[in-house]
């Protein structure tokens, strides 16, 4: 029996049954049920105590007569313990660790004169506004990286690669070759803190030298972006964020994935193609983590020594020890690039907002402001963060192909839709409102359902009456032009739903005519995907920063690399800075033209 995969991570199931004005369900399907309207409240960025008082906090301790800074912290430790609380985590180099405080046990430390600060070790976020990916269905183990390519072809780059200017540093004469002793990244260490990588994907392995999950506290040096659990033996991944993002900075030439029908089969170029990937994971697969893990991977990212920090994710609130250890940080050299948020508020979300850290907002393609982007006091820059094109996790974004009487119609797949194939005779269903909506056509052998959007009818109802009327794949028709085939959802996962897909207006008028027609439908996933988000534009940013810094990594540091991004940027707004584009759009030609004069002169 053919088994269905479903797109998606998280959901439920509630019991709905039928009538018995309608016709009987096909059997199996008898008792199919619907999962709950998904939830769009906000998060909050607190660490809010338990029923019982207990906190999760940051702790800053001061340094005392000890050897070492791990003396110091396993003393301190000690006394958190003996106070009743929990250590988490312990980070030596800034005398800090995280614990689960109960209310006696902050009382006591409250006491401790020792004790600078304490912080609530708050959620902090993925800002990218992605859909789930489809099932992965294998793990594999890292092999050695391969030397990065230098040839490839133009089709490569993407609409924010040249929008940054970055082809213009590395391949002046636009043959899809680096251009020799041209910057392109090579020498810099850019540390991602996000939600992993997939180290099986071809455009990431030649950039990747280390990683550490913070998540688990496992020993997997991969960090992959994934999370292994199994569900009906299906290994489910994370949301593929961490991927997009390092994919953006650094995916090289000619080594493409599974690509849409008419894109270049080499994928997409990084904007720094030949940069070091060094990988913390610190978000889990629904894209969330805690405060204290990004201060121990920033402390990671450094003892790897890394040149740039790039982090696509934040929280809505300050937080002491977070800003100690990014101005620490800053101090020691290190660049930290950060997304300024996705609410669209008038305040930029934390790290992005420390002086210490460059904060990064996104605009399209079309250099206008995008409405989702926070700004305010702590915007820097912009880069591109709408409609971003980058690797994503293996088969992971979405694909849907429909094809009858030698025709193919461009198609979407619903979220959390099954992933497979199948070919039948082609059932109107009209607007999907019932079992008997799809007719005495229908039977339980088997028909691809066509079904009108509209009616006031849910997709995932339409969906399921059609399933039950015996549809084993179910096509969605668009009912405005303006959307083309449009982006819905199933609302969440469902071991009972069959590849489906939606199609524009225009394709639905088609394929009205060709009911009773063989039609075939395929949902499947590509290795490359489209998101939108100030996650979008950070690595772009970062990747700028990658290639003017190894421009020359000896005499450059991160105080003249973030001067030559800063001074260089295409204004956008009015003259100067402002507060939806800070200083502009960075441009990668004028920033390393700027480095080149920073540089001491060889000596005669």
């Amino acid at each position: 029996m053919k088994r269905y995969a479903w797109l998606g991570l998280v959901g439920g199931l509630m019991a709905c049954g039928g009538s018995d004005d309608k016709p009987d369900p096909c059997p199996g399907t008898e008792a199919m049920s619907l999962p709950p309207m998904s939830s769009s409240a906000a998060y909050s960025s607190a660490a809010l105590p338990a029923e019982d008082g207990a906190q999760d906090v940051i702790i800053s301790f001061r340094q005392r007569v000890f050897a070492t800074a791990q003396a110091n912290t396993d003393a301190f430790a000690d006394e958190v313990t003996r106070a009743g609380g929990v250590v988490r985590r312990r980070i030596p180099s800034l005398n800090m660790l995280s614990a689960r405080l109960s209310p006696e046990a902050r009382e006591a430390l409250a006491r401790n004169p020792d004790v600078v600060s304490v912080s609530p070790n708050r959620k902090v976020h993925a800002l990218g506004l992605s859909r789930p990916p489809l099932p992965a269905q294998a793990l594999l183990g890292a092999e050695p990286p391969p030397a990065p390519n230098t040839v490839g072809s133009v089709g490569e780059y993407t609409d924010g690669l040249k929008m940054v200017q970055a082809n213009q540093v590395w391949d002046a004469n636009n043959d899809g070759v680096l251009d020799e002793g041209r910057p392109s990244g090579t020498g810099i260490k850019v540390c991602v803190i996000d939600s992993g990588w997939d180290n099986r994907h071809p455009e990431l392995q030649a950039a990747f030298i280390g990683g550490k999950d913070f998540i688990s506290g496992s020993a997997n040096a991969l960090a992959l972006d994934a999370q292994v659990d199994v569900a009906g033996n299906v290994l489910l991944w994370g949301g593929g964020h961490g991927t997009h993002t390092a994919a953006t900075i650094a995916a090289q030439l000619g080594a493409g994935g599974r690509v849409r029908l008419g894109d270049d089969p080499n994928g997409t170029v990084g904007v720094a193609p030949t940069t070091s990937l060094l990988i913390a994971r610190v978000l889990n697969e629904r894209g969330s983590g805690n405060t204290d893990d990004v201060i121990a991977a920033l402390e990671w990212c450094q003892q790897q020594g890394a040149n740039i920090v790039s982090l696509s994710l934040g929280a809505s609130s300050e937080n002491t020890a977070e800003k100690e250890a990014f101005d620490l940080a800053r101090a020691n050299g290190v660049l930290a690039i950060a997304a300024t948020g996705n609410s669209g508020a008038n305040k930029v979300a934390y790290p992005a907002r420390y002086d210490s850290v460059v904060g990064v907002g996104a605009v399209t393609f079309a250099g206008e402001w995008a409405s989702f982007s926070q700004y305010g006091e702590g915007t820097n820059l912009v880069g591109p963060g709408v409609g971003v094109l980058s690797a994503t996790i293996l088969g992971g974004a979405p694909y849907g192909e429909v094809a009858a009487s030698g025709q193919q119609f461009a198609s979407n797949p619903l979220e959390y839709s099954a992933v497979g194939a199948y070919s039948g005779r082609m059932v109107d269903c009209g607007l999907g409102g019932s079992i008997s909506d799809c007719g005495e056509a229908a039977t339980c052998d088997g028909f691809v359902a066509y079904v009108d959007r509209g009616g006031g009818i849910l997709f995932e109802e339409k969906v399921r009456n059609a399933i039950q009327a015996g549809a084993k794949a179910v096509i969605i028709g668009n009912h405005t032009a303006e959307e083309g085939a449009g982006n819905f959802t199933l609302n969440g996962p469902s071991t009972r739903w069959v590849p489906t897909v939606s199609v524009s207006l225009e394709s639905a008028n088609i394929l009205r005519g060709m009911v009773g027609q063989e039609v075939s439908l395929d949902v499947n996933g590509l290795d490359y995907t489209l998101q939108t988000g100030t996650s979008m534009a950070t690595p772009h940013v970062t990747g700028v920063a990658a290639l003017v810094w190894s421009l020359n990594p000896e005499q450059l540091d991160a105080e003249m690399v973030r001067s030559a991004l800063l001074e260089t940027a295409r204004d956008l707004g009015p003259t100067g800075w402002d507060p939806n584009y800070g200083e502009g759009l960075v441009q990668a030609a004028e920033a390393v033209e700027y480095a080149e004069g920073l540089l001491t002169p060889p000596a005669p």
